[in-house]
Formats: structure tokens, sequence, C-alpha cells
């Protein structure tokens, strides 16, 4: 498949000439500690541990240059499903938390945390008054790239809208950081309404596909010195 669907990556350096935000998408105890939930891995899992990793390494590195970070969590009412996944980040539950390598950024003065309750972060971001958070946080801080991470591809769709994210300019999603949950077929059998999804193709195919929404691939992400 990855011949048929060929994927050219960059490497990145951010530099302080342009003023660069992280997005963190559910980068969450429910999707990523072992034994956490339905959706959460059922022993360590390479791809996911290596995207925690990379997370918290690089939100350490722009919240130390007082550069934005958001994170997305996810958080759902036991009684609302999400279609068409397993009951999961069930609100008021563990799940729901950042994972243990990032809960530092609940006190991060550069951090901004939302609880999102459907797929699409930028719809999640819309607020009781019709305001966007993540909108304001954009231009608010007068942010031209964002780079992001895990669960992306309808949140790319979405943030690639210039007219609405203005002065946004690119979406760069790191591959390096870039993971998907694995619902194998005989997992998702037994669960009612849950379709599979295979960790490793799917993540390629989610790669390939926020490519064709327009983002920017990237394998390595380093930080110019200062």
């Amino acid at each position: 498949m990855k011949k048929e669907l060929p994927l050219e990556e960059d490497s990145l350096v951010l530099s302080q000439d342009v003023k660069t935000g992280l997005i963190l998408v559910v980068v969450v105890n429910g999707f990523c500690t072992v034994g956490a939930g339905n959706l959460a891995p059922m022993k360590p899992d390479k791809q996911i541990s290596d995207m925690v990793e990379e997370s918290a390494r690089l939100a350490r590195l722009l919240c130390e240059r007082k550069w934005p970070v958001f994170a997305f969590l996810d958080s759902h009412l036991p009684d609302i499903p999400e279609p068409s996944f397993p009951p999961h980040c069930i609100a008021g539950t563990d799940e729901t938390r950042l994972v243990p390598a990032l809960q530092w950024l609940e006190n991060e003065p550069n951090a901004t945390l939302r609880c999102k309750n459907c797929i699409d972060g930028f719809i999640g971001s819309i607020q009781e008054d019709d305001s966007n958070l993540f909108v304001d946080w954009v231009k608010n801080n007068q942010i031209k790239t964002v780079y992001t991470q895990i669960c992306v591809l309808d949140f790319v769709s979405s943030a690639l809208n210039r007219r609405i994210l203005t002065p946004l300019e690119d979406v760069i999603a790191y591959s390096s950081a870039f993971a998907t949950f694995d619902l194998p077929v005989h997992v998702a059998r037994n669960i009612s309404g849950a379709l599979v999804h295979p960790q490793d193709l799917m993540h390629h195919i989610g790669l390939y596909m926020a490519k064709g929404r327009g983002a920017r691939i990237v394998s390595e992400v380093s930080v110019a010195a200062l």
C-alpha cells in the first residue's frame, strides 16, 4: 500500500522568525496509557510511546521559549455515544486527563487546554457564546505556523480554512509524533458498533490524507538555538 500511496516527508527547524504554536490533540490516558480504556493500548505500543515522548519533548522546548501550546483533551458524557467508537474518555474519569508526561501543562501559563466532545477539535472549540477558543488562540498569538500530533485529520481539514484563521499559513503534521489507536478485527468484533482500525495501516492513510488536505508532513522537528 505504501508503494501505491507514497508519502514524501520533510524536516523542519523552528526559529524565532516565524510565530509558531504546538497543538497536542488528545494525548490523554484514554488513548495512550496502557489499559486505561477501550481505545487505549492493551500492551506497550511503540508508536504511541514514541509519540508521547516527542510530544513532551517539544512541549518543553516551546514552553521554555514562551511559545504557545494548545492541548485538546477528550471528554464524553456516558449517555452520548461517539459513533463509530466504543465508549471512551468518559467525563470525570482519568481517561480524559493528559498522560502523566504532559500533566505539567495543566499549570503551564503558556498552555491552553480545551476539552472537546467530538472528533474535530476545531468544532470542539466552539464555546457557548459562539466564539471559538482555537481561533482566538491563533489570532491572539498571531500564529503563522502550527504543528500537531495524533488524531489530526479532521482538525487539519478545518484549520486550513485561512479565511477563518488569519494569520495562519501552515499546518505541519509531525509523523514521528503522529499516532493512532489500534483496534484489530478480533477486538472490534466484540464491541458493539466499533469499526476495525488497524494501527499501522490507518497511521499511513491518516498522514497521506492530511497531506491531501494541505498539511505539510515532516519526520524531524528541531528548534534553532536562541
